[in-house]
């Protein structure tokens, strides 16, 4: 196997390397560039539908996006704003990408599904009621809808009202919701990108080691099927291998690596595909987080197109792991993760998060007949014929130093090596908004991409936002138009 020199190497095929490579290609159509995946095919890990819930997180019906009261009783919703305007970003440069060819149909992708919040119960009507009225004093939430009424939460959603004992009830609705395939996607924009000039994709290939020499990156990377290896070398570097980037980061021996750690959490979904009930939901119908899980772990009711068939899936359910990737990890990954300089990271952060682990514990020791109690809490006369387990995929936690020990589930962007090196972290929203991380990097470490006339069009052109504030109340007009746009090249129903 022979790969030539590259200028930019991502490494896992992921929507974020997706993003990133085809964004990187359209900036400049010079630019030589590497994929390497380790599975034999694309974006098989968290990226793939059967792994994630496919919603195109915006703050919409994410009750965690908008934490509990302030002091004086507001609801602050400055996290869902911006969220929402980095799905904006997403949604524009999908748009591009279809009306410049270099991905298909959109409906191979993406859909419009309505995004709900349901409460039960006094506590959460007064919340969702408070949380309701300050989103929708933003532009971007004034078509989300409010109602106390269980008939008309009925007529939103059948399954989640009938057979529903009596009781206080509330639903936040937004219409133009989006459901998104991204492993589906990521495989559109990497085909694009492995017909252009100098561009190279390897599946079956793992990066083992990382090394910084002089202006450049080494990589040894292994052939899978063979076990052979070779030594690349490429000018920045793009950790996207979700959770074996840490494993990966931990080789190159950066300083700014030395105290990070990985907290590995598995999912579960409970999935439907009986036609008579799947016909009967057509929305993502999302709760409050339970006491001790992680953010990523709010129930949620989602209708999903996978397959070629409609289904439903709900959860996710946690389960405690040691592997860092569904498919090619390791129950090794763990253990192998500890060093010399996390290791007092990771002992804080079991002491700090012990109720995390009792939960996630629980979670893979529950029966069949637990997982049903709780999706009843959403679908009250589901049936156990209609449903069945299947995993999702493995989110690593990131842990550092100056957290003490605490787990915060975000997504972040670390940056080492004077900008040579970028890599992804943490988990939700993820996803969604690969975009805006992808520029993020772009930003931080390929600047001169970006500050020459040429870069600066290019960058207009597929995203026609992303430098201005969208949040702005003088962008009311101006997010209008663009959102209006975009949402006609995706075919999306407003």
């Amino acid at each position: 196997m022979h790969f030539p020199d590259s200028d930019i190497v991502l490494i896992g095929s992921g929507i974020m390397s997706a993003s990133l490579a085809a964004m990187l290609k359209r900036l400049d159509p010079g630019l030589s560039v590497q994929v390497f995946e380790v599975a034999d095919g694309i974006a098989q890990e968290s990226s793939d539908g059967w792994n994630n819930a496919g919603t195109g997180h915006a703050g919409l019906c994410e009750i965690s996006y908008t934490p509990a009261r302030e002091a004086d009783g507001s609801v602050k919703v400055d996290r869902a704003l911006g969220i929402f305007e980095q799905y904006e970003h997403s949604k524009q440069f999908w748009s591009y990408a279809v009306a410049s060819g270099m991905v298909g149909d959109p409906k191979s992708f993406i859909h419009t599904v309505p995004h709900i919040g349901f409460v039960h119960g006094a506590d959460g009507v007064d919340f969702l009621r408070d949380r309701h009225a300050a989103m929708v004093e933003h532009h971007f939430f004034r078509t989300m809808e409010l109602t106390l009424d269980g008939a008309l939460i009925g007529d939103w959603a059948p399954l989640v009202m009938e057979g529903r004992d009596a009781g206080p009830v509330a639903a936040t609705r937004v219409v133009s919701g989006t459901e998104v395939n991204f492993g589906d996607l990521a495989r559109e924009l990497l085909r694009w990108l492995a017909a252009q000039d100098r561009c190279n994709i390897a599946t079956g290939h793992r990066v083992v080691r990382l090394r910084h020499v002089g202006d450049r990156w080494e990589l040894v990377v292994q052939c899978v099927e063979t076990g052979e290896t070779i030594l690349h070398r490429s000018r920045f570097v793009f950790v996207g291998a979700g959770g074996g980037s840490l494993p990966l980061l931990q080789t190159a021996s950066l300083p700014e690596v030395a105290g990070l750690g990985g907290f590995p959490i598995g999912g579960q979904w409970l999935v439907c595909d009986n036609p008579v009930v799947c016909d009967r939901h057509d929305a993502k119908v999302y709760g409050t987080t339970p006491p001790a899980s992680p953010s990523l772990g709010a129930p949620h009711l989602d209708v999903r197109r996978l397959d070629g068939r409609r289904q439903l899936m709900f959860g996710p359910f946690g389960s405690w792991t040691t592997k860092f990737l569904k498919n090619s990890g390791r129950w090794t990954d763990l253990p192998s993760s500890v060093r010399y300089g996390n290791i007092t990271t990771l002992l804080r952060s079991a002491i700090h998060n012990r109720a995390l682990v009792r939960y996630l514990v629980g979670q893979a020791l529950q029966s069949m007949d637990h997982r049903m109690a709780a999706l009843r809490g959403f679908y009250p006369l589901a049936n156990p014929q209609d449903w069945k387990l299947i995993d999702a995929g493995i989110r690593v936690q990131t842990i550092k130093k100056e957290d003490r020990g605490a787990v915060y589930f975000g997504t972040e962007v670390f940056r080492a090596a004077g900008g040579s090196l970028a890599a992804l972290l943490g988990a939700s929203p993820g996803a969604s908004v690969s975009v805006s991380i992808a520029l993020e990097v772009i930003k931080s470490c390929l600047p001169q991409l970006l500050h020459s006339p040429d870069g600066h069009a290019r960058m207009k052109q597929m995203i026609p936002t992303y430098d201005e504030d969208l949040k702005r109340s003088s962008n009311a007009g101006l997010f209008a138009q663009s959102s209006a746009r975009a949402e006609e090249l995706l075919q999306l129903d407003r």
